[in-house]
C-alpha cells in the first residue's frame, strides 16, 4: 500500500491529486524563497494562517496555509508525507472524494487552531493538518474496514500514529491544533468517505508441497536472512516513513 514502484511518469500519471498538490506545494515555495520581491512576499503575508486576521473576514486564510511551507526542510518532509500516504487513499477513495476530504481535514484544523488557538495564536502554516487527517483516515480502515487495510499495513500505521501524537507535543514549533484536529476530522470524516467504497480483495497464492515432512535443523538460519525482494521493500519504506515522520515532527 506505501511501497512505490512507478517511474516518476507513471505516479504522475496514476495519481494526478497528490501529483497535483505537490507541485502547489514547490511552485509556491519557490516562488516566496526566490522571488520574494516579485510577488513572493505578497503570497506569504496574504496566505498566512493569522487569526486576528480571519476574525477580520479573510476566510481564505483557512485554506491557503495548507499549501504554504516556511523553510526547505518543512516542504520536503510535508511532501513527502504527501507523497507515501496520499496515493492509497487516492486510488482507493477516487480523485472527487480524495481532494475533498484533504482540504477538509486540513480546514477544520485551521479552524480549531482559530477557536481554540485563540486570536493570539502564532502566525502558522503547513499542510500537517491535512497529512494528519489522512492518518485520521487509515487509522479508521484500520479499526472499522479491515477489509481495506491489509494486517501489516495497519501495524505500520498503528506505529506512526502512536510516534506521531507523542512527539507532537515534544517539538514547540508545531502547531499541535492542526495536527490533533486534523486528525480527528480525518476520523470523523472517513465513514461518509468510505460508503460503498470497494472491498479490499488480496491475491493469495496457494503453494503446495508434495515432499516428505522432515525437520530441518538448519532451516530457521537460512530463513532468517533470506528476505524475497517484496518483503525488503516493505521494510524500506517503512524505516522511510519513519524518517519521514520524525523529520515532520521536528523540522
Amino acid at each position: 500500500m506505501f511501497v512505490r514502484n512507478e517511474s516518476f511518469g507513471s505516479f504522475i500519471r496514476s495519481y494526478p491529486i497528490v501529483s497535483g498538490i505537490v507541485a502547489i506545494h514547490l511552485i509556491l515555495f519557490l516562488w516566496m524563497f526566490l522571488f520574494w520581491s516579485f510577488g513572493g512576499y505578497i503570497i506569504y503575508a496574504l496566505g498566512l494562517g493569522i487569526n486576528s486576521a480571519i476574525a477580520q473576514g479573510e476566510l481564505w486564510r483557512l485554506v491557503t496555509p495548507i499549501f504554504m511551507h516556511v523553510s526547505p526542510g518543512h516542504f520536503l518532509f510535508n511532501s513527502f508525507s504527501l507523497v507515501l500516504f496520499g496515493p492509497a487513499l487516492e486510488r482507493l477513495l477516487g480523485k472527487g472524494r480524495f481532494i475533498s476530504v484533504y482540504l477538509l481535514a486540513g480546514v477544520l484544523a485551521n479552524i480549531a487552531t482559530y477557536y481554540v488557538g485563540g486570536l493570539g495564536y502564532s502566525p502558522h502554516l503547513g499542510a500537517s493538518g491535512a497529512i494528519y487527517g489522512l492518518f485520521g483516515i487509515y487509522l479508521y480502515m484500520t479499526l472499522y474496514r479491515k477489509d481495506l487495510i491489509d494486517r501489516d499495513n495497519s501495524q505500520l500505521i498503528l506505529t506512526i500514529l502512536v510516534i506521531g501524537l507523542i512527539m507532537t507535543f515534544v517539538n514547540q514549533r508545531i502547531n499541535v491544533y492542526a495536527h490533533i484536529f486534523g486528525f480527528i476530522a480525518g476520523f470523523a470524516l472517513a465513514p461518509i468517505f468510505l460508503i460503498k467504497i470497494k472491498r479490499y480483495t488480496p491475491q493469495y497464492q496457494h503453494v503446495f508441497d508434495n515432499d516428505e515432512i522432515s525437520f530441518n535443523p538448519n532451516r530457521w538460519k537460512k530463513r532468517r536472512f533470506n528476505l524475497n525482494a517484496n518483503t525488503k521493500k516493505k521494510i524500506f519504506w517503512a524505516i522511510f516513513a519513519l524518517f519521514i515522520l520524525i523529520g515532520l515532527l521536528f523540522r
